[in-house]
């Protein structure tokens, strides 16, 4: 396990493919840890590409800062990491809010990103309100009380009912209530219309 001691919050990392390779960044949706790309990591060549994975603030084995997060500290987070790792050029693979914190880094380094690849994603996404919704009922009930819902509209119904569905639910289940609650508030910051780009 790699671990980057940064600022703000010490970010669990890893790569893959060819060490010398053009750098490929994947950034993850809430609730989940870099294991979301194992099943891409393995579908993709092995020469030529470094594929770097990490765990945002507040998921995986990263820590889980208690401060309010804002998309700007996830966006620093990441760009922290890749100068702590040495990596100046990179494509980036975003889902969800992974995909957000790629628009806003390409944005404040657009020099930086040679392909920016979005998945299930927007500049904004939900509302203001439907986020305060699901913070209140993480802060109730943690995170496994919000974890059957979320899976029903990641998934498709037969999945659903798949042995491999639990690891799913025990990934998104373990996700610090703290951590989910920081980037939830971090996604409904960026409704209002008085938030300018970072």
């Amino acid at each position: 396990m790699r671990i980057a001691r940064l600022t703000n919050a010490d970010i669990h990392w890893r790569e893959d493919g060819d060490p010398n390779g053009a750098p490929v960044v994947f950034a993850n949706s809430l609730g989940t840890d870099l294991r979301l790309w194992d099943k891409v990591i393995d579908r993709l060549p092995e020469e030529g590409y470094r594929y770097i994975r990490f765990d945002k603030r507040g998921h995986g084995l990263s820590s889980c800062p208690s401060d309010a997060y804002s998309m700007t500290d996830l966006v620093q987070d990441l760009e922290e990491l890749l100068d702590h790792i040495g990596v100046s050029q990179f494509s980036l693979v975003g889902l969800s809010i992974g995909g957000m914190i790629g628009q806003l880094l390409a944005h404040r380094q657009p020099d930086r990103m040679t392909r920016l690849i979005l998945a299930c994603t927007a500049a904004k996404m939900g509302t203001a309100d439907m986020w305060q919704v699901r913070i209140a009922a993480v802060r109730k009930g943690g995170v496994e009380s919000i974890a059957d819902a979320v899976l029903d509209r990641w998934f498709s119904g037969p999945f659903r009912h798949s042995d491999e569905c639990i690891a799913w639910l025990s990934m998104l289940s373990r996700t610090p209530a703290e951590g989910y609650i920081g980037c939830s508030e971090a996604l409904a910051a960026r409704i209002s219309p008085q938030q300018p780009p970072n």
